[in-house]
């Protein structure tokens, strides 16, 4: 049985880049982010889908991921689509508008941060302060 879920990507950016997706350009400074998603169908298959380099660019982070890593991933699983409180929960950090969120009202699903550990943390605590227990894995 597949197992749904919601998942926080830790995502290393080298340089400064301009993301152009199908709609959208965004400029984002070098750095890393946190990239919040859900996986309502199969959450292992949708992270083995983000840690390829051969896959059809879809989402918003398809894009980002051509020219950055993945550094870790914090995963739960629920059945309950709780990615959009997952992201507010980490409202407190800079945010990039519109990013990875056209279809639910939030501000953002990608935020940004200049260290590792502070990014962790949040990630971390973003999941507890919903009731999930992440399960980390880095890359």
């Amino acid at each position: 049985m597949a197992v749904k879920g919601v998942y926080i990507l830790l995502v290393e950016l080298p340089k400064d880049s301009e993301i152009n997706t199908l709609r959208r350009k965004f400029n984002l400074p070098k750095g890393f982010y946190l990239y919040v998603g859900s996986a309502m169908n199969n959450l292992e298959t949708r992270i083995a889908r983000h840690l390829s380099p051969n896959k059809k660019r879809h989402w918003h982070i398809d894009y980002l991921l051509d020219v950055s890593r993945i550094m870790a991933v914090f995963r739960a699983q629920t059945g309950s689509r709780m990615e959009c409180e997952l992201a507010g929960r980490l409202d407190d950090l800079k945010s990039i508008r519109g990013f990875g969120c056209s279809d639910c009202r939030c501000r953002s699903h990608l935020f940004y941060g200049t260290d590792t550990d502070s990014l962790r943390r949040y990630a971390e605590d973003a999941f507890n302060a919903i009731g999930l227990e992440p399960n980390v894995k880095l890359i």
